[in-house]
């Protein structure tokens, strides 16, 4: 039986990809850990956590990278430049099993010593990549930056020149170690990050995959509207709007421009009772007067219970994300039945086909986003998510790549239940 080791910084309760493809793999015959820094999970033998001293050693890495990138453009988002990193080689999680998969391991968890080390063990290395940090000099998203295809240096994030130049050292870093080892692959779940990973100089001509993010269709499902509004205590006659980022601010969510096609919606919904539900957000004041309709805060939802009922009140999702590997929350908004409108970028074009179960506005355009919303609105769009991303599928996309690396001898008995590709 093939034995796998899932390695992720932090497991919150729900939401969390790596810690959904780790119980798919279980329901589907693998035997599979999980190896994290810290863990709000309790009580699961298959869940392991480091010591309180590697996490105290975390919050200082933190300190060191705030300190590293105090002159970083905020616009552009997320710079992780690793300094301090826990050696994980020798735990007897990573000891006994057969691939190790890399999820999300910056703040203070692994940095590139760490990933060699992992690499030195001869075992197939699999980078599941959740972003670009992965083929980049550092950035988690590069925007319109293309860098990352030649090498990066004077990254766009730090305008000021300055003598150390992290972008360019990391990159180098990454180059050595990926082109050292040949036992590392490497999982994009978009089309579009895909294709990035094939162009950048980091992971060109290595092996990689496109595999796509597991949503759990067993939890997210549609029942009915009123119920669901009822639940929230949401009058039936409300045409409810909904959106959702851990911060709404966020450089890659896209608020200001939701913000703008709500007002452009003024106008044209003024004979609807309007509610717009925010989750994953603490109440904002600011926000919520510069939104021209009635406004309810949900905050964080922990479960997800909370957030199909949600999906569920919705008559639209709006996801307004300008950088976005693949859409989670897009995905799950679908297989509730609810339409979503996004941009037309990164992974999202995967999850929705334009005017079927949603809408694909032009990039950055905030009067499209509201025709998008109108459209779905008056044309009772029905949200749904193509039978592609089947978690059964996945599962079977991931058993093919552990037989190309080599382990097809181990895995023959695992998946007998799931269909012939």
């Amino acid at each position: 039986m093939v034995k796998l080791v899932h390695v992720q910084k932090h497991l919150p309760s729900s939401g969390n990809a790596a810690h959904r493809l780790h119980n798919a793999f279980l329901d589907a015959g693998y035997e599979s850990s999980m190896l994290s820094l810290s863990s709000d999970i309790s009580g699961d033998d298959k869940i392991y956590s480091l010591s309180k001293l590697y996490q105290a050693l975390s919050f200082i890495d933190g300190k060191i990278l705030k300190c590293l990138t105090r002159k970083a453009e905020k616009r552009y988002g997320l710079f992780s430049f690793p300094v301090l990193g826990i050696d994980i080689s020798k735990s007897d999680q990573i000891r006994n099993a057969d691939i190790i998969y890399i999820h999300w391991i910056n703040g203070g968890f692994l940095n590139l010593k760490s990933l060699r080390k992992l690499a030195r063990l001869g075992k197939p290395v699999v980078f599941f990549m959740h972003d670009m940090w992965t083929i980049t000099g550092g950035c988690h998203h590069s925007f319109t930056c293309d860098k990352y295809k030649n090498g990066c240096d004077h990254c766009p994030i730090f305008p000021s020149r300055s003598l150390i130049d992290l972008s360019k050292i990391e990159f180098i870093k990454k180059y050595k170690l990926f082109s050292k080892y040949e036992n590392l692959y490497f999982i994009a779940p978009s089309k579009w990050l895909y294709s990035c990973a094939q162009e950048s100089l980091l992971t060109k001509g290595r092996t990689i995959s496109y595999i796509p993010d597991l949503v759990n269709n067993k939890l997210y499902k549609p029942f009915s509207k009123s119920i669901a509004k009822r639940i929230l205590e949401i009058e039936d006659d409300r045409v409810v709007i909904s959106f959702g980022a851990i911060s709404v601010d966020s450089p890659y969510k896209g608020w200001s421009y939701l913000r703008d096609a709500l007002n452009i919606l003024q106008n044209k919904l003024n004979n609807k009772k309007v509610l717009v539900l925010i989750f994953g957000s603490a109440k904002n004041s600011e926000i919520e007067k510069s939104i021209p309709f009635d406004t309810r805060f949900l905050g964080r939802l922990r479960d997800d219970l909370s957030s199909n009922i949600v999906y569920n009140a919705a008559d639209v999702f709006i996801a307004p994300s300008l950088a976005e590997t693949f859409g989670l929350v897009i995905a799950e908004s679908l297989l509730c039945g609810t339409p979503v409108v996004a941009f037309d970028v990164g992974g999202i074009p995967d999850l929705i086909d334009h005017k079927k179960n949603g809408y694909l506005a032009k990039y950055k355009d905030s009067g499209d986003l509201a025709e998008g919303i109108i459209y779905c609105l008056e044309n009772r769009i029905e949200g749904k998510l193509d039978t592609f991303f089947e978690p059964d599928r996945i599962i079977k996309m991931h058993s093919s790549l552990i037989k190309r690396i080599g382990l097809g001898h181990k895995s023959e008995n695992i998946s007998k239940s799931l269909n012939e590709e």
